[in-house]
């Protein structure tokens, strides 16, 4: 399987995609095979697992889990070089490029090189811009980096170039894990119209009206995660906007 092809080819075909980030820490096993069996009746595109701080040492068993309950993608969103887990299927190779923290732009990436490098995961290079939510997240937290101020779509879109510039196939904007607003319209589209890379956009989007701004604005996938661990309906109506959007 090359899930980057298949991202592409969703893109080109505009086709609007929809995946559900699983975080380990906040997830038991009885609720996990629930949560599968939901996402597969939904037929949602992707499984992101991961996050920026994660306690518990549960990755492996959360990806175990739905792959052998489902054949949906399995991508690693990790937090840090020690968020790797061969049983998935890709990995988000994330820099940081609306940071200026070395240790997220380049410093984790060496190290995780060589582990990646021994495993079969689908790497995918991935220029990561954290967005002001309206309040402070882990991922600013951990990160030690200031996001991109909200009003401002033009430093987005040059940000963006940038990355895409350097060679990342994917650009990930995000307002962060519970954030208090999602990502602007005006900024997805600003960033959209910029650069040709598949656009993923999360954080703040806990309701189906959001997501579809967020597709309509140009992402081409939206990922939900938060809201989701409160409220596993939200998997449904979202999936259902998707396929009416796609239909």
């Amino acid at each position: 399987m090359n899930i980057y092809k298949s991202i592409q080819e969703k893109k080109k075909s505009k086709h609007k995609a929809f995946a559900v980030l699983i975080d380990p820490d906040n997830i038991e096993q009885r609720p996990l095979l629930d949560l599968i069996q939901l996402a597969v009746e939904c037929k949602i595109d992707y499984f992101f697992v991961g996050g920026s701080l994660v306690v518990k040492d549960n990755i492996g068993l959360v990806i175990k889990t739905i792959k052998s309950n489902c054949s949906i993608p399995v991508i690693l969103f990790p937090g840090s070089n020690m968020h790797i887990d061969a049983q998935a299927d890709a990995i988000l190779f994330l820099s940081l490029i609306s940071g200026r923290n070395p240790e997220l732009l380049i410093g984790q990436q060496v190290i995780a090189a060589p582990i990646l490098k021994r495993t079969n995961l689908e790497i995918l290079s991935t220029g990561y811009m954290l967005v002001d939510g309206g309040k402070n997240t882990t991922v600013s937290y951990i990160s030690n980096t200031t996001p991109l101020p909200s009003d401002k779509p033009s430093i987005a879109a040059c940000t963006a170039m940038a990355g895409e510039m350097l060679g990342m196939k994917l650009i990930y904007m995000d307002a962060g894990s519970g954030a208090e607003n999602p990502i602007s319209r005006k900024m997805i589209g600003a960033v959209s119209r910029s650069v040709d890379t598949p656009i993923i956009v999360g954080g703040g989007i806990n309701n189906v009206a959001k997501a579809q701004d967020a597709w309509e604005a140009g992402a081409d996938i939206v990922v939900v995660g938060n809201a989701i661990e409160t409220n596993k309906r939200l998997i449904i109506d979202i999936a259902e906007k998707a396929h009416l959007i796609n239909n």
